[in-house]
Parts: C-alpha cells; sequence; structure tokens
C-alpha cells in the first residue's frame, strides 16, 4: 500500500481534507512509493490561525526558553542525521554521502540559531538629553512563512526557521511536494525537543496552499527559493499583500579561469561543482568561461574526469552521482543536450540517453560537456538545473568578465588563479552576490549570509547570517526619561524637545 505524507499541525500529523494527492517517486525506480495531501485554503486557514495563536505565547518567551529547544533539537538532529539523508535519497534521489552534506550544512544555522542571543542585542544611549535615554531593541513579526525547493529538502528550510523560531516568530513551512517526508521527521524531531505546539507547522501541497499563504493577511513575512519565475511572482504577491519578502531565484554560475590557473584544481572544481547532486542546485558551476590558449587542455581534463564519475542509486554506497528528480525534468535537461551542437555548440559528452543496469525505469541522465557554446544558445541562456556544463571561451581577463557580467543572474562565480591582483579586481568587478576565490561553490557559512544579485533575488535581505536576524525581526526605538525624585513640576511646554 502507498504511504501517504500529511500535514504536520499544532504538533502533531494532521490528515489532509481536500482529497487531493501528488505523488512522490523513488528517482532510481521510477516507481511511486508516497502520495502527499495537498492542502486547500481553508487548510491553510485553520493552520495560519493555530499559528497565530501560538504565537501570542511564543513571541513573549524568553531567549532562554527559545534557546533550550533549539539546542535540544540540535542534539536530536545531529543524532538522527542518517536517518533524514535516508529519506532525502529516497525521494529526492541524490548520493547518501551528499544527503548527509546536506543535512551538516543545515546544522550550521540551527548552530546560528543557538547563539541568537548575541544576534537580538539591542543599543542603549544614556543622556542622550537631560534624564532621556534611547534604546533600540529587535522584536519578532508573528507568523512567517517559508516555501522551499525540492533540491535541498532538509538545508533549504534549515536556513529558515531556526532562526524565524529563535527570535520569537511561528513558522509555517510549505515544502516541495516531491520529497516532503524529510520536512516531517524534522517536525517529530522539533516536538520532541519541546518546541510548542503551533509555533512550527508543515503544509504540504500545490498553488493552491502556496497563493493562500501569499494572500493571508496574518502572515508578515514569506521566504522563498526557487526558480526566477516563480521568485518574481512570490515577491509581488506578497509584496502586494503587503508582507516582508526574501525571494531567491534561478542561477547561471560562472567559474572563470584564467591562464595561469592550476589547471588540475580547476577541472576537479568543474567537474565537482557542475556534476555534484546532479546539477540540481542552484550554487552549480554550470558556465566555465576558458580565458586565452588553456581552452582546449582544460576540457580535456574535465572530460577525462567526467567520464569516471559512477552514476547509480543514491543508496548504493559506490555511486557518485544519483538519477534527476522527475522524468520529466530529465527529459528537459536532455533537450539541451540533443539541441546544443544546431545552436552552434560541440559536444563533447552527451550523456542524454544514459541508463543504469537494473534500473532502467529511473530517471537517469550521464554528465554531458559541451563546449564553444555561444551565449544565444538555449543550454547557455536558460538555468538547466542538471548536469550539463556549458565552457565558453573568452582572449581576455576583461572579455570573459563582461561575459558574466551580462548574464541577467547574479547568484554566484568563481575565479580560478595564482594572480592575488587579478583575483582582487574579479572580487570587485563581478556582479554576483557570492564570490569564489579558487573555490567552485562559495556557500557562506552560516554567520555570514546567502544571496545573489540581479534575478537570482527579489527582496532586500538575504537568507541567514545578519541578514536571516533583521528580516525576522522589527527594530523598535524607545525613548525614556524619568524625572528625578527632587524635581517639581515642569509646566506645559508646547516647543519641539531640546536635546540639552
Amino acid at each position: 500500500m502507498t504511504k501517504t505524507v500529511h500535514h504536520w499541525i499544532g504538533g502533531k500529523t494532521v490528515e489532509g481534507t481536500s482529497g487531493n494527492f501528488g505523488p512522490v517517486t523513488d528517482p532510481a525506480t521510477g516507481a511511486v512509493t508516497t502520495q502527499v495531501a495537498f492542502a486547500s485554503a481553508e487548510e491553510v486557514e485553520r493552520a495560519v490561525a493555530i499559528a497565530r495563536a501560538a504565537y501570542l505565547t511564543w513571541g513573549t518567551s524568553s531567549l532562554a526558553q527559545r534557546t533550550t529547544v533549539l539546542f535540544k533539537f540540535r542534539a536530536l538532529l545531529d543524532a538522527n542525521r542518517d536517518a533524514i539523508a535516508e529519506l532525502i535519497t529516497a525521494e529526492h534521489g541524490k548520493v547518501h554521502s551528499d544527503a548527509l552534506g546536506e543535512v551538516a550544512r543545515g546544522l550550521e544555522i540551527v548552530d546560528l540559531a543557538c547563539g541568537i542571543t548575541t544576534q537580538l542585542k539591542g543599543e542603549l544611549s544614556t543622556q542622550v538629553s537631560s534624564r532621556v535615554d534611547v534604546a533600540s531593541i529587535r522584536q519578532p513579526l508573528g507568523v512567517v512563512a517559508g516555501i522551499t525547493p525540492f533540491n535541498f529538502p532538509a538545508m533549504v528550510p534549515m536556513w529558515m526557521f531556526p532562526i524565524a523560531i529563535a527570535c520569537g516568530n511561528t513558522f509555517i513551512l510549505k515544502p516541495s511536494e516531491k520529497d516532503p517526508s524529510a520536512s516531517m521527521k524534522i517536525a517529530e524531531l522539533l516536538a520532541e525537543a519541546g518546541l510548542p505546539d503551533g509555533v512550527f507547522t508543515v503544509l504540504h501541497g500545490d498553488r493552491v496552499a502556496v497563493d493562500a499563504l501569499l494572500a493571508h493577511p496574518d502572515i508578515a513575512a514569506v521566504s522563498f527559493v526557487g526558480s526566477t519565475p516563480i521568485a518574481r511572482h512570490i515577491h509581488a504577491t506578497a509584496s502586494a499583500h503587503g508582507k516582508r519578502v526574501q525571494a531567491l531565484g534561478g542561477a547561471k554560475n560562472h567559474m572563470l579561469v584564467l591562464p595561469d590557473a592550476d589547471l588540475d584544481a580547476a577541472a576537479d572544481a568543474a567537474v565537482s561543482a557542475a556534476y555534484g547532486s546532479a546539477g540540481e542546485r542552484c550554487m552549480a558551476i554550470s558556465a566555465v568561461v576558458a580565458v586565452g590558449a588553456i581552452g582546449d587542455e582544460l576540457v580535456e581534463r574535465i572530460r577525462e574526469r567526467a567520464e569516471k564519475i559512477k552514476i547509480g542509486p543514491g543508496n548504493d554506497p559506490s555511486s557518485e552521482m544519483g538519477p534527476l528528480i522527475t522524468a520529466a525534468h530529465r527529459d528537459k535537461v536532455a533537450s539541451y543536450v540533443k539541441g546544443a551542437a544546431a545552436q552552434g555548440a560541440t559536444v563533447v559528452l552527451d550523456g542524454s540517453d544514459y541508463t543504469v543496469e537494473g534500473f532502467e525505469n529511473g530517471h537517469w541522465i550521464g554528465l554531458s560537456l559541451l563546449d564553444h557554446v555561444p551565449t544565444t544558445a538555449d543550454a547557455y541562456r536558460d538555468e538547466i538545473f542538471g548536469p550539463v556544463l556549458c565552457v565558453l571561451r573568452a582572449e581576455t581577463y576583461e572579455e570573459g568578465l563582461a561575459l558574466i557580467n551580462a548574464s541577467p543572474f547574479g547568484n554566484g562565480t568563481a575565479i580560478f588563479t595564482r594572480d592575488g591582483g587579478a583575483a582582487r579586481r574579479f572580487q570587485l568587478e563581478v556582479e554576483a552576490g557570492m564570490v569564489g576565490v579558487n573555490v567552485p561553490i562559495p556557500v557562506p557559512v552560516g554567520y555570514h549570509s546567502f544571496g545573489g544579485w540581479k534575478d537570482s533575488l527579489f527582496g532586500d535581505h538575504h537568507v541567514y547570517g545578519n541578514d536571516g536576524t533583521h528580516f525576522y525581526t522589527r527594530g523598535k526605538v524607545v525613548t525614556t526619561r524619568w524625572p528625578d525624585p527632587a524635581d517639581g513640576p515642569s509646566g506645559v511646554d508646547l516647543g519641539f524637545p531640546t536635546s540639552r
């Protein structure tokens, strides 16, 4: 019998009542293993009401109470790494080691949330005027929501809810309907850690649930990670309903390789960053810009490494790359490779017809490498979100930089060089929010913030780090004057207060 994943509301599993369900497949076999309940607008309304009621006490709870729960949650999360990783592999398809790495990066943000007390410290200025003090404090927003993608079903939610909860908000998670089970396991661990009922909610669903959250008057803020068209919609719709929004969109991350670079290190980095997690990550390197005469040699070294990658089921310890999330997505990714030559690219490796023996119905695709890709080709212009690496050529650093800066995306980028001066220029001149110098995937550690520029981010705040704390709180300034007991009545003064 197919398993059903329901919602998590009020500290327990609640069966969906809409009658609508979506299929969840095992990407390695193509078999439907689970169905997930889709929330109706009425179910969203009830869940928000419960979260709003929980905020009335959680929002005024002590920092000590909040961090005590988070420390317990961190310990439980650490103890259950393997269990969460197994759920991710079963529904997403990524190899177990990659799934474990995802949980580890999520733990970084839980660590940050456990130490939120220093992030929430206010400021005090005494005696700004005679016996007048001014204090700045930060307070929670209320009920906030997170809408997260399929590619990191544990990590991306943990970029959001630990900080939101630590700041005193209640949090409603709408995870991807393609791999919903990890979010339910996380909800169970939060309850086991002592989080009060209603502080954390998981609502599964499709656009009906999303639109209900975006329009609900009791949702104060929305966080989103996904494609650029959806990020733009989320930002416009939620903003129109008066909400604070951080919406992270798509990417086309470039790696600039200068002639003086260590080509073995650059090739290793390109293969790891382009094909890790089957390319299904917004920080994947999907375009390498080879500068000068090194292009042919660099492409050959990438090809040699790519051909050795072992593709197979994510639960096979020998597998280095798993399948794609759905058959439809696999077919879309393959179409970019099949159409590349007609649009002017040289197909060095074509993985579009790859299969794994014994798992022929899985969502398999091999590694593809395209060289001499024109900037007009679809494979370069679009975010493919699969194991396809484009190589472009540039004669100079300036030409390569201009090519990168012309992209509508500005998520992450990297430069490989031994020249410190060139690296310094690049980090100042490139138009992207995250820059790596001889680091192919420059995802910031938890106490710095993650986010891109241009069409990769809609809203003013990046996620986690200081930006995360500011996003989930609002500032208040309190001006106080206490009269001295020895003073007599001062009388009425209709003039503007002075600062003397």
